[in-house]
């Protein structure tokens, strides 16, 4: 009995790990307590509607707190009051139905305009297709015939507690995605097992992965970098070791990526007769 919930206790261990280490991952990576610094127009609209919609709750919160702290002091029983009975206001009520409509009105406006914008894949310039696996991906260019998976590289070391955790620790894959900045890039995304979703903060893109099914997100990246993600479907027992690396590149040197793609993909030249 005693050994049966010794593994019970392990088994609950292993799937709290699992879940928690994207997570603290994250955080390990990224000091800021905030959203990681946008990287492209969609991200950038994302972080300034956080910041209205938070300053919108904040400024109804601060009224709402108050008014009700106000009334609770200046009119209680200690100081004498006498509490006036009334039943029904039909100015406050219409004051209290209108003014949160057309709170809600204004904040969705700004709302539904980045989503809009988010979901117009239109016109890109480059097309990849990326399908989950457990727990890798594969990248598939659909018009420069690139195709490879990307898998967690971090020292399995590291991972068992054996050696200290490397900076980029459960964010660090073999073969990241390569993308050209300042093009627009549409991704197209399903799965061959289970749900998977890809995930990347600074370029405001998370889209699931389903089988049997393609759903498509774009991003135009601002400025040259590596930037982290990881699955955010819980995919299964490694579902915490499925990371995603984006790096962006002028254009020149992606074309010669490219370039060192194909070469390394072509077929041997047949032998001469």
């Amino acid at each position: 009995m005693c050994h049966e919930t010794d593994m019970t206790e392990l088994a609950r261990k292993i799937a709290v790990s699992a879940l928690l280490q994207p997570a603290l991952a994250f955080a390990a990576s990224e000091p800021s307590i905030g959203f990681q610094p946008p990287q492209t127009v969609v991200a950038r609209h994302i972080y300034d509607l956080h910041s209205l919609m938070l300053s919108v709750c904040l400024v109804i919160a601060a009224v709402v707190f108050g008014v009700m702290f106000y009334s609770i002091v200046r009119f209680r029983k200690a100081a004498g009051r006498e509490a006036k009975q009334f039943h029904g206001n039909t100015t406050l009520e219409l004051l209290w139905t209108v003014i949160p409509c057309l709170i809600v009105a204004g904040m969705a406006y700004p709302a539904t305009k980045t989503v809009i914008e988010m979901k117009d894949t239109t016109n890109p310039d480059l097309t990849i297709k990326i399908t989950g696996y457990q727990w890798k991906w594969r990248y598939t260019y659909v018009d420069d015939g690139i195709d490879f998976y990307s898998s967690l590289s971090t020292p399995r070391d590291q991972i068992e507690n054996e050696a200290p955790k490397g900076e980029h620790y459960l964010l660090e894959v073999d073969h990241p995605l390569v993308v050209p900045v300042g093009k627009k890039i549409r991704i197209l995304t399903t799965a061959d097992d289970v749900i998977h979703s890809w995930f990347v903060p600074a370029l405001a893109v998370k889209q699931d992965a389903i089988p049997g099914f393609v759903r498509d997100s774009w991003f135009k990246v601002d400025a040259p970098g590596i930037y982290r993600g990881a699955c955010t479907e819980l995919c299964g027992k490694e579902h915490g070791f499925m990371p995603v690396v984006v790096e962006a590149m002028p254009e020149k040197d992606y074309q010669d990526w490219v370039a060192d793609q194909r070469a390394k993909s072509a077929p041997p030249a047949a032998a001469p007769q």
